[in-house]
């Protein structure tokens, strides 16, 4: 090569150089400032089946490209209005958020009851029925996502991915979503396995009621992150901290996450106060959830690899607080 081409192929590798050295580190909490965000929408899913209707809502990315679809279902007495912090950072990251709520064991359940009759009723909606109308919530609302998808001049046309479709839940939420994402029955099934679902993440998991956690998860095949904290049980149900860790320790090696947050209660992964809690939040809390669920659907649904590389080092010891624990396998 002549020397002035030299000179100048040289000059331009530097230059390629010099921009990629001046690519930002990975941050999976730095957003839009201020993020330019749709409202949220609020639709209702027909399951004409089972004359059923699950409410959504609706958080969608600022720009109108296909985006990845992250699922939410809801505690306990929640609703499709709930944690609405997750809404909205993860769509402003870039996701299509759509928020679940479940009839049978929503707030409907508890919102007009004067307060002693309420933890009763809450107690008394969770049973077999309410567990697997859960279960048939999320298949059909991915079937009528992929038709809204399709609908030419419908709110939602052309905005989903649904090739990248992941799942996340808190309490009976993550029951919810470990039911249709690889947890095995006891006597080795999975009759509610979505395969169109690629990743969950599950906030204050349970072990099974029949069978033991090798048996419902020693066989999840895709990416789980399990969040709990050291103070993470329930006055429904018989969850405690320790059971609660039992899903991660039964899950087989491979993208499998665990997030422990010290002094965490059931009520730190959601945004309101729950009966039975102990003290106020810990504000970090949140910002612990946001960015290691981020970095979990970066990694996992956009094959994100400075996400991964994040995820699987000490970079999250720069957001979590003294006593957090943090592993993966």
């Amino acid at each position: 090569m002549p020397l002035p081409q030299f000179l100048l192929a040289m000059a331009c590798f530097g230059v390629v150089a010099m921009a990629r050295a001046a690519d930002p580190p990975y941050d999976p909490l730095v957003v839009e400032s201020p993020p330019r965000l749709p409202a949220p929408l609020d639709l209702d899913v027909i399951d004409d089946g089972r004359e059923r209707t699950i409410p959504v809502r609706v958080w969608l990315p600022s720009h109108d490209r296909p985006a990845p679809v992250i699922l939410f279902s809801h505690g306990l007495g929640g609703a499709r209005e709930g944690n609405a912090y997750l809404g909205r950072h993860w769509s402003a990251r870039g996701f299509c958020v759509v928020f679940l709520q479940h009839a049978g064991s929503d707030e409907a359940v508890w919102r007009d009851l004067p307060f002693p009759e309420r933890l009763p009723a809450l107690r008394k909606a969770v049973n077999l029925s309410t567990t697997l109308d859960r279960y048939r919530d999320v298949p059909a609302v991915l079937d009528r996502l992929e038709a809204f998808n399709g609908e030419a001049g419908g709110p939602l046309a052309g905005r989903l991915d649904p090739a990248r479709v992941g799942i996340a839940g808190h309490s009976f939420g993550a029951v919810t979503a470990q039911g249709v994402t690889g947890q095995r029955t006891a006597d080795g099934r999975r009759p509610f396995t979505d395969q169109r679902i690629g990743a969950a993440l599950l906030m204050s998991p349970s072990l099974p009621r029949i069978g033991d956690g090798a048996t419902a998860f020693g066989g999840v095949a895709i990416p789980w992150m399990i969040m709990t904290g050291t103070e993470d049980d329930s006055p429904v149900g018989n969850a405690t901290p320790q059971s609660r860790r039992e899903v991660f320790a039964s899950l087989p090696p491979g993208e499998k996450y665990e997030l422990v947050l010290f002094q965490g209660e059931h009520q730190a992964f959601g945004d309101r106060v729950l009966p039975g809690s102990k003290r106020p939040r810990d504000p970090n809390h949140h910002r612990v959830v946001l960015a290691l669920s981020t970095a979990f659907f970066d990694a996992v649904l956009r094959g994100d690899a400075a996400a991964r590389a994040w995820l699987e080092s000490d970079a999250p010891r720069s957001v979590l607080a003294a006593g957090d624990l943090w592993q993966w396998k």
